[in-house]
């Protein structure tokens, strides 16, 4: 067959052309209009494409289309639009004009096409994984002030906020602020950013005019998707210019900070927010298209007003409210502490302070013996509210632009750019502000019928960020050397407890019980810590005045380590490709894909161990993935294998197993393993950032060595119990210690899921998915913290002298002697967790969704390690909406409820109360405008609530939108 093909292609025609070049000259030319069949009303921005192809058309304003394509008759013509059932025509003849094409709107679900699940084409019913998908029409029906925080509503997706623009998506537990173990793509590009290690939300991705859809798989999928696909991927599609042609615009004007509190650090009023998007689109010709977005939005974002006690747990025995060591939540400056014990081993200090007493009239014995009399108590520095050194005023502007051309009907060449800029906030380790931050992609692709290859670039620049406790610390060094103010604090306190004991004994003869006795007594002992404080701060500088402001500046004039800013621009480069044998092999569906990255680390020191040129890590992957239906297609099974290498670790290979059985038409159950990685971060691996309570530091083996972790250090968890029972007067407190002298490096996290689902129709009108899933980690990574003491420690002698000079070492952590690692644990961790959700249409087209998700860590928590679940164990979502109440009219209403749970991270760990919102929105069309007006609002009974503790305290959006799009239908 084939050979006689070639010959009739070159047999010359009559007039001497060869059959080749007649056919290579021929064209397909079809013309028409589409149309709504059931009002007969011209649709918009239909897409009208070759079956097979990639060359297709969008309908103009008056629905009518033009479509040459180089191939002979007969072709299929694929004809879709969101919230219509598509259409196959086929064509036979060359030239087809004036068609007429009506489309049914889609009145039943579970029609949507994904591809994310296998990357491949496929119906939703069909994905052999859980899979969430959000379309045009629920992108722009959602209630919320944002499209993003609409995912929220999504099956198994819980969703934290650091900052009004800044979301965290996060699926099946150990949930984060800076969650590492999500990928987002949009359009295929990793948005991660390339020193923080997790996707920043929505900083650099499209507006809500030009994002097609969302698809999300909850849970493993390494082995498709490589490194990080570990609890989940997220896939943004932006829209094609050739398939959304036109000028769109949209406007949205809103308020918060609703009777917020300006006495605890919020606005004294509602402040306004503001976003802006322009969108323009067109085709040139059959070949090339191109679009231009620009968005821009404001706000005065959440404050964190969070002042409780991270060191509630040093068991201070007068007011608990009044703790010397007193480490606010959102209180910076006040980080790491000192145990002013340890003065009385200073004798300069011990000399300083007994000449004032001397002067004061007591003899020198009795003033040493005094200045000597220091209890053994941590103290840290009076902090300063978040709302004097974090900018709140968050901004985000946002270009992204694409340039398309189609070299033949079946290849698409395409060169995209996203860039994002602007002011959030985030919470890690530390409260770090991202001040004019910016990160920008570059992206070639080449897409054909079965084959893709990209490759881009992602380029950070940390701008002016900065570490918001940093500033805290350095205005109160402006005011006081650190040392100096504890110096005075530890005099102030001494003179204090000297002259109580004077007008209670009416003598200044020392007698150690009575001393004793007075610093046992709650009252006296608080009232002794505050009169110190009281008059060690007595000037120091306020916010507001110009020496605080002054103090501020010159904060933020340096870079890490000896200023508060950041001074990175890391990035990373990355090439895949992936080809389809659909077209070579027909007893079974044949994929094949690679990758390639690398890290270029370039934070000049401020956040890695890069200060000598910067850090680069290489790594690859490829796979190969095969699917077959049997049985009638009742049965489809997948299987997929894929390996990965990173350069400082050991290679990974992930397999992935699945099945689909067709029970009955409409209703399919889904098994499938599926296993995944994840490596240690690129902080995981070479951090080495001071945050002054701390240094983190990075899990390879020369970093622990540079700064000898393993040498007279213990863990800082029996170095707290050491602490307690030091001050609760314990003898044998000593032999609570337990040392750390092996240090082993970190390396990649492994896990295996199982996952079974049901996925049905009934009726055409309700449809079902439900799913459980058990998790099974291997080496999960986590972080501990060592802290090491000045001189050895002899715990077998417990009496050895040694032991008073450098035990007391142990009791105050700073960045010089307290290390933060990152380590895999050794035992198995379990998790497991369930998923039930529905959509149900009602007569009228009011639609009814609701959904319930359950998550369970098994393995009990370690309180060696920060072992961060950080999810709760019952959420629910429903909604209830109807887009066409009227031809005008339209309404959608949501509901979320999540019970209260514990969260553990390095920079504040507390209880999550349970949260309950309603958001709710009102759209009115106007046809004749091409304009929708959108009204509503986010938690919209103005429920003050926190989704993550350390976060920012969250309150009602009310707003209004206006929205211009050329094609509206």
């Amino acid at each position: 067959m084939l050979i006689a093909g070639l010959v009739t292609a070159e047999h010359s025609n009559a007039s001497g052309t060869s059959n080749s070049e007649v056919l290579s000259e021929q064209q397909i030319t079809i013309s028409g209009q589409v149309v709504d069949a059931s009002s007969g009303e011209a649709l918009a921005g239909v897409n009208v494409t070759v079956k097979g192809r990639v060359v297709g058309v969008a309908t103009d304003p008056d629905g009518e289309f033009t479509l040459r394509v180089n191939e002979n008759p007969p072709i299929t013509l694929v004809v879709s639009i969101v919230g219509y059932r598509t259409q196959e025509i086929e064509i036979n003849q060359e030239n087809v004009t004036d068609l007429r094409i009506e489309l049914e709107e889609q009145t039943f679900l579970g029609s949507d096409v994904v591809v994310s699940a296998s990357r491949v084409e496929e119906s939703i019913m069909e994905a052999p994984v859980s899979i969430e998908r959000m379309d045009v029409i629920a992108i722009n029906q959602t209630a919320s002030d944002n499209y993003y925080k609409g995912i929220a509503n999504l099956k198994g997706v819980d969703v934290t906020t650091s900052s009004i623009n800044f979301q965290i998506i996060n699926a099946r537990g150990f949930n984060s602020t800076g969650n590492t173990r999500m990928v987002q793509l949009t359009d295929g590009m990793d948005t991660q950013a390339p020193a923080l290690n997790f996707p920043i939300g929505n900083l650099n991705g499209p507006s809500e005019l030009d994002v097609e859809s969302l698809e999300f798989i909850p849970g493993a999928s390494s082995a498709l998707y490589g490194p990080n696909a570990f609890n989940g991927i997220l896939l943004v599609n932006s829209k094609s210019p050739f398939r959304y042609p036109g000028l769109s615009v949209f406007v949205r004007n809103g308020i918060n900070h609703i009777d917020s509190d300006g006495d605890i650090g919020e606005p004294n009023n509602p402040r306004h927010m503001f976003e802006s998007s322009i969108r323009w689109a067109d085709t040139v010709g059959d070949r090339f298209a191109y679009k231009l977005n620009f968005s821009y939005s404001q706000a005065d974002d959440w404050r964190g007003i969070n002042y409780s006690d991270k060191n509630s747990d040093l068991n201070f025995a007068g007011n608990p409210g009044q703790n010397p060591a007193l480490d606010g939540v959102h209180l910076y400056g006040d980080d790491g502490t000192f145990n002013i014990g340890l003065l009385s081993f200073n004798q300069d200090f011990v000399q300083a302070v007994s000449q004032g007493l001397v002067q004061a009239g007591f003899s020198q014995q009795d003033a040493v013996q005094f200045a000597q009399s220091l209890p053994s108590q941590p103290v840290a520095r009076t902090g300063y509210r978040e709302e004097y050194l974090v900018d709140h005023d968050a901004e985000n502007l946002k270009f992204n632009t694409s340039l398309h051309y189609r070299i033949s009907d079946n290849v698409e060449a395409s060169y995209a750019m996203n860039y994002g800029y602007g002011t959030s906030i985030y919470s890690g380790a530390q409260r770090y502000s991202l001040k004019d931050f910016s990160i920008q992609q570059h992206k070639l692709q080449l897409d054909g019928d079965n084959f893709m290859v990209r490759a881009y670039g992602t380029f950070e620049d940390s701008g002016d960020s900065y570490i918001a406790d940093f500033v805290g610390f350095s205005v109160n060094d402006a005011y006081l050397g650190t040392q100096d103010w504890y110096a005075n604090y530890g005099g102030a306190f001494i003179q204090g407890l000297a002259q109580t004991y004077a007008v209670t004994q009416q003598n200044t003869s020392y007698d150690p019980a009575v001393v004793q006795a007075l610093l046992s007594d709650p009252n006296i002992l608080a009232s002794l810590h505050s009169s110190a404080r009281n008059a060690v701060d007595a000037n120091r500088f306020m916010p507001g005045t110009q020496q605080f402001e002054a103090a501020r500046d010159a904060a933020l004039e340096g870079t890490v380590p000896d200023g508060a800013r950041f001074d990175d621009k890391s990035r990373f480069l990355h090439a895949e490709g992936q080809y389809d044998f659909k077209n070579e092999i027909d007893f079974a569906d044949v994929q094949i894909g690679f990758s390639y990255r690398q890290y270029q680390l370039r934070s000049n020191g401020t956040i890695f161990d890069d200060g000598d040129g910067g850090v680069d890590i290489s790594e690859y992957g490829g796979y190969v993935q095969a699917a077959k239906s049997l049985f009638e297609d009742r049965l489809r099974l997948t299987g997929s294998l894929r390996y990965d290498k990173n350069e400082n670790f050991d290679g990974q290979f992930n397999p992935r197993i699945s099945s689909v059985i067709k029970v009955a038409d409409g209703h399919n159950v889904r098994a499938s393993f599926q296993t995944g990685f994840r490596n240690p971060t690129t902080q995981g691996q070479y951090i080495d950032l001071n945050v002054l309570t701390a240094r983190l530091l990075g899990g390879l083996p020369y970093l622990a060595d540079k700064y000898d972790v393993t040498n007279n250090a213990f863990t800082l968890e029996s170095v707290e119990r050491f602490t307690d029972g030091l001050l609760s007067g314990n003898p044998a407190a000593l032999l609570e210690l337990e040392p750390y002298t092996t240090f082993d490096p970190v390396k990649p996290e492994q896990i295996q899921s199982y996952e079974i689902g049901y996925k049905g129709l009934i009726g055409n009108r309700l449809l079902i998915d439900a799913a459980y899933y058990y998790n099974i980690y291997e080496d999960f990574i986590a972080q501990f913290r060592v802290r090491r003491a000045a001189g050895p420690i002899d715990l077998q002698n417990p009496t050895n002298p040694d032991n008073q000079i450098y035990a007391p070492s142990l009791l105050s952590g700073d960045a010089s002697n307290t290390f933060q690692l990152y380590t895999n644990v050794d035992e198995t961790v379990k998790s497991q967790g369930a998923v039930f959700g529905f959509d149900l249409n009602l007569p009228n087209s009011f639609l009814l969704t609701g959904n319930y998700n359950w998550n369970e860590l098994i393995t009990a928590r370690e309180d060696e390690f920060i072992f961060d679940y950080n999810t709760p164990e019952h959420k629910v979502n429903v909604s209830f909406g109807n887009r066409r109440l009227t031809e005008q009219l339209g309404f959608n209403l949501t509901w979320r409820w999540q019970e209260a749970f514990d969260w553990t991270s390095s920079f504040a760990s507390g209880h999550v109360p349970d949260v309950s919102t309603f958001d709710a929105q009102v759209s009115y069309r106007i046809p004749d405008m091409k304009t929708v007006v959108k009204a509503g609002g986010s938690n919209i009974f103005n429920n003050r609530h926190f989704l993550n503790y350390g976060g920012p305290n969250l309150g009602a959006i009310y707003y209004i939108s206006l929205t211009f799009d050329q094609f509206l239908n």
